[in-house]
């Protein structure tokens, strides 16, 4: 058997809402409004977040999807009939049954083509993940006919407010969608063979209430099981890059990655984690250059679980890391700062950040290779990586994702206070049926799809808002 050639992604574009709350001005107002624990600088530097896009109720993730997934055919001008494997990764479920991919097929319907394999992937933000790693297996194996497979990775993210009692976690919401085109030939080669992955059983994020958009979290339990999947991702990682190169462990690590890009939650917990591989950089080094390693020696009788909440450990590790954090990945938490969590496309739009730095060509990511690390709670992560092929047409990419940073900027800010109305009247007509919604389709880019109506039987009906601007 001969494996299909640099399988990966082909093409790619990114969604978002049209609107978005300043995190200053939230912040603010949450201090008025007496929230448990709020003080100057708790979302902006406490979290490292900028601005966070919602979405109003004429966007639910299945709208986002149609109009990610009609974008990006169109861009790059992929006929709907050349889709063979069709799978979301989403945690924001709009129905128990009836999965997010068959209203896609919605878009295929023109084309004849019903012969598309894949479903929806459900586990927290890690179901797009699991979608691209199902779709590089069905181009891998006997199953494939040929055809390109798409994976999407979209969610909304919300949370309740706080009040006097309770801490609010609203600040760390955000919404977007992200498109991948997957086959053979790509600019975008996932490596294959190195992948580090780590699945365990923990209740640190879920949503087991039906009823409500807003889950049950333990934060603190949440960024232990991050760091600690990120531990083990990573060395699984690094082993099986030293046996496929046969180079030593530690020259698989962050000296053979120009960049990381992490599942992104809020921007400080990325830092912390990219920190943690400078640890990990030190636990592997050969004993001759570990006193290369300025200041770690002082930790190093520490055992692994006895370093998540050390806080001297974790200063130390920030501060050493932080000249090579700003290097290797800061760049990619642009989209994260500027419109917040987005669960299962968090990492994917990160990529997207690191494709779109201002004037960058494709020239500029020759013979790069990028880590890319995927955490899901409840939980499962994984940490793989993406060589650039510039000799395939990288530039068609990066040409494609040039209105991404321009559409950040022809938002519409909304008060906090609008802003909790808006999410307070979601939060009570979610389930309503039957149901119109009520935010304007005015305030949507051109072409984006949004709900129309919900029938007595909730039945959804979607409409395609016109791409010409009047």
């Amino acid at each position: 058997m001969s494996w299909p050639k640099d399988v990966g992604i082909l093409a790619v574009d990114f969604a978002f809402p049209s609107q978005y709350v300043d995190q200053e001005e939230l912040e603010l107002y949450d201090m008025t409004q007496n929230v448990k624990g709020v003080q100057p600088g708790k979302y902006t530097k406490g979290l490292c977040q900028n601005k966070m896009a919602f979405t109003t109720d004429r966007e639910d993730v299945q709208a986002l999807c149609l109009t990610v997934v009609s974008s990006l055919m169109e861009k790059y001008n992929i006929s709907y009939s050349d889709i063979g494997h069709l799978e979301v990764g989403t945690e924001t479920l709009v129905d128990k049954s009836k999965s997010v991919k068959t209203t896609l097929m919605m878009l295929f319907k023109d084309s004849g083509n019903h012969n598309v394999e894949g479903i929806d992937t459900t586990n927290a933000c890690y179901g797009g993940t699991a979608a691209l790693f199902n779709a590089i297996n069905w181009i891998e194996s006997s199953s494939w006919d040929g055809r390109y497979a798409l994976v999407v990775a979209a969610d909304i993210a919300v949370y309740d407010k706080g009040n006097k009692d309770n801490a609010s976690a609203r600040p760390t919401g955000g919404a977007g969608a992200v498109a991948m085109l997957i086959g053979p030939y790509a600019p975008l080669v996932i490596e294959r063979g190195l992948r580090g992955n780590h699945f365990d059983h923990a209740y640190d994020f879920y949503k087991p209430d039906f009823h409500s958009e807003y889950p049950h979290f333990d934060s603190k339990l949440t960024i232990e099981c991050y760091l600690k999947a990120l531990d083990n991702c990573y060395q699984l990682y690094v082993q099986k890059a030293s046996k496929q190169t046969g180079k030593p462990i530690h020259e698989c690590g962050l000296n053979a990655l120009d960049a990381v890009v992490f599942h992104a939650p809020f921007g400080k917990l990325v830092q912390k984690g990219f920190a943690r591989l400078t640890l990990h950089e030190y636990i592997n080094a050969p004993k001759e250059v570990k006193n290369d390693f300025e200041g770690f020696s002082q930790f190093q009788n520490l055992a692994l679980e006895d370093t998540y909440f050390n806080p001297s450990l974790e200063k130390f590790l920030v501060s050493y890391s932080n000249k090579l954090f700003i290097k290797k990945t800061l760049p990619s938490l642009f989209m994260s700062n500027q419109i917040g969590n987005m669960y299962t496309a968090s990492v994917y739009a990160g990529l997207v950040a690191f494709l779109t730095q201002p004037g960058l060509k494709a020239a500029d990511f020759a013979d790069k290779r990028i880590g890319m690390y995927s955490y899901g709670s409840g939980y499962a992560a994984s940490f793989y990586s993406i060589k650039f092929n510039t000799s395939s047409n990288l530039q068609f990419i990066l040409d494609n994702l040039a209105d991404v940073r321009p559409r950040l900027d022809q938002r519409r800010k909304v008060d906090p206070k609008k802003f909790n109305e808006i999410l307070d009247e979601k939060e009570e007509t979610c389930h309503l049926a039957p149901f119109v919604p009520r935010g304007s389709v005015e305030d949507l880019y051109p072409g984006s799809w949004y709900l129309s109506s919900v029938d007595a039987n909730f039945r959804r009906d979607y409409d395609q808002k016109s791409k010409l601007i009047k």
